[in-house]
């Protein structure tokens, strides 16, 4: 199992002739990018993180990297590590002490945690190889704020 560090090249709204979709794109710094269908709250949540705005009340993510302060959990790295059927799994990794633990969380939930705790973001190579995608290859998208914007 070889994992990639991956990082979040933005947050994007894919239109279609039936519906708008967003979706979070990771890049591998090698010409690969693997898009990750996503829900809207989930997009919003990580631009959000991307852009690093603060907001005057916390969103669900920001309420979990409290708690991971308070009761002294480290956030260690988001790994997302297989997909079926159209299905990304992933897990984030954290440890209190000398202990990890895998906890099984959805990509999008995992990446928004993973830029709000500063964490590194790993893809397996298996993930990378059979959904990566060139730029070229990506369906036509618009950035999130520009979209909402309109």
């Amino acid at each position: 199992m070889t994992q990639v560090r991956c990082v979040v090249k933005g947050v994007f709204v894919t239109t279609g002739d039936t519906a708008t979709v967003p979706l979070v794109v990771l890049a591998d710094g090698n010409d690969r990018l693997l898009p990750i269908f996503i829900g809207i709250w989930e997009a919003v949540s990580i631009n959000s993180a991307l852009v690093k705005e603060v907001l005057p009340r916390p969103f669900t993510h920001d309420l979990f990297i409290d708690l991971c302060a308070k009761f002294s959990l480290m956030l260690r790295y988001l790994q997302i590590d297989s997909i079926e059927d159209g299905v990304y799994y992933a897990q984030i990794v954290m440890s209190s002490g000398l202990q990890d633990e895998y906890i099984d969380c959805r990509p999008s939930d995992g990446i928004a945690l993973a830029l709000r705790g500063d964490i590194p973001i790993f893809v397996e190579e298996c993930v990378l190889a059979s959904a990566g995608q060139k730029p070229t290859e990506l369906p036509n998208m618009v950035d999130l704020l520009t979209f909402l914007q309109k």
